[in-house]
């Protein structure tokens, strides 16, 4: 869950992006993992659930975590940071499922940004087709 308050808007990156909608300190945390708003689902519950239904959209938003390995949906606006191989936050392994941290100062209006390697277990398999 987003612990910071942002905005969605065009990305330089791709696409959508998550844009701050506040002065960010350094060292401040941005996202983490809240049962209840964000979601974990095991390799047989995805399955169950694409027998049913079409999850070709959702599933760009769903990454394996590299601490439960499980596939994990954030229930907010969080699932449209892009991926930066120079971003300005910085994802922990504390806690359950760790969580991110402004990596310097961002300022209000700025694109926040991951290194997706930090927390997706499955990032080897497509850092290739990334920017």
């Amino acid at each position: 869950m987003l612990l910071v308050k942002t905005r969605l808007g065009q990305s330089k990156i791709s696409g959508i992006g998550l844009f701050a909608d506040q002065f960010i300190s350094k060292g401040a945390i941005i996202w983490k993992y809240t049962e209840g708003v964000d979601l974990k689902l095991s390799d047989e519950q995805l399955a169950e659930l694409e027998k049913e239904y079409p999850l070709d959209n959702l599933k760009k938003y769903l990454y394996r975590s590299k601490s439960s390995h499980l596939h994990i949906l954030c229930g907010d606006d969080g699932r449209f940071i892009n991926h930066s191989f120079q971003p300005n936050t910085s994802d922990t392994s504390e806690d359950d499922e760790g969580f991110t941290i402004a990596a310097s100062d961002i300022q209000p209006g700025e694109e926040i940004t991951s290194d997706y390697n930090g927390f997706d277990k499955d990032f080897d398999d497509y850092k290739g087709m990334l920017k």
